[in-house]
């Protein structure tokens, strides 16, 4: 394992530097135009590439199990209740278990994606799309729908506690731009367009290890400035173990700026609070750190996201 030392302590960002930042994303999103973001860089040759990537035809899950349980970061837990079981009647051979779901699909500890829709910043969603498009009976642009097609495409894990040497980043922590092409050279992995992107911050190892916590007050996550990274790439999906933005926030007046980097300015369909724990030790044990995935939200035209079970196949 090459180790990376922790890098300075990043910069907080004030308002007018947030400013200039988003203005520069918005710039520079050139790939990302339309009602599907920058899901058109998957294009059929990129996805016949990605397929390429398969070795062993291994797949793995990047999702956590749904919770339903409450925690300090999952007050609104999935609720499951059954609504049939099967009795005991001889005279009838046949019976059915059934049973419903309900979810807040964007709390702290479900494994989501966060459709165009989903973050509003100045009065507008991605593309200057009006914010009154999400109204009390759903979303009329921008939504999940955007995505019913899959999301397919070459996955790459960047591992941000391999890098440096510990089991995960503690919360409050940044990942820097420096930090991402750091694991690219320990890893022997290229980041390329229209790649979905997928950063470790130890997140879901933590949890696991020590037991929740009031994740939206103090997570790991990624530092506004390192967008910087995803724009150069040109990446079509950015999905992280945690929130993928760090709390407390980085940004003066901006709570979640990577979000409003990421799916507002670069039109990245965004995946929170997925877990790499069963991929990346896969990825250690073979020596590479891309793969063909495929995600498949679920078809709810009016929602602003989806919870999901990306799958990663090697």
């Amino acid at each position: 394992m090459v180790t990376h030392a922790r890098p300075a302590r990043a910069p907080r960002l004030t308002e007018g530097e947030f400013d200039v930042l988003h203005r520069r994303m918005l710039a520079r999103a050139t790939w990302a135009k339309g009602d599907r973001g920058a899901l058109p860089a998957l294009t059929p040759a990129r996805v016949l590439a990605a397929t390429r990537e398969v070795r062993t035809g291994r797949t793995v899950t990047l999702a956590a199990s749904v919770e339903t349980r409450p925690g300090p970061d999952n007050p609104e837990p999935a609720r499951h209740r059954m609504r049939g079981q099967p009795k005991e009647d001889t005279a009838n051979r046949l019976g059915f278990a059934m049973d419903s779901f309900a979810m807040n699909v964007h709390d702290d500890a479900d494994s989501h994606l966060d459709a165009l829709c989903h973050v509003i910043y100045d009065g507008t969603l991605h593309g200057g799309v009006s914010a009154s498009s999400v109204t009390a009976d759903g979303a009329t642009a921008l939504s999940v729908e955007a995505a019913r097609d899959g999301i397919v495409g070459r996955g790459v894990l960047l591992d941000i506690p391999r890098l440096r040497g510990v089991p995960w980043l503690e919360p409050g922590d940044h990942v820097t731009a420096d930090d991402l092409t750091a694991a690219e050279t320990a890893q022997h992995v290229h980041v390329g367009e229209g790649d979905l992107l997928f950063v470790r911050v130890g997140h879901r190892r933590r949890r696991g290890e020590l037991g929740p916590w009031h994740a939206a007050e103090a997570r790991a996550g990624l530092h506004p400035y390192a967008m910087e990274f995803l724009a150069d790439r040109r990446v079509a999906v950015l999905g992280g173990d945690g929130n993928n933005d760090t709390a407390p926030s980085s940004t003066e007046g901006v709570d979640f700026p990577v979000h409003v980097l990421a799916v507002h300015a670069l039109g990245l369909h965004l995946l929170d609070y997925l877990q790499f724990e069963d991929l990346a030790p896969l990825c250690e044990a073979e020596g590479r750190w891309s793969f063909l995935c495929v995600i498949a939200p679920l078809r709810l035209p009016d929602a602003t996201g989806s919870p999901v079970n990306p799958i990663a196949v090697l």
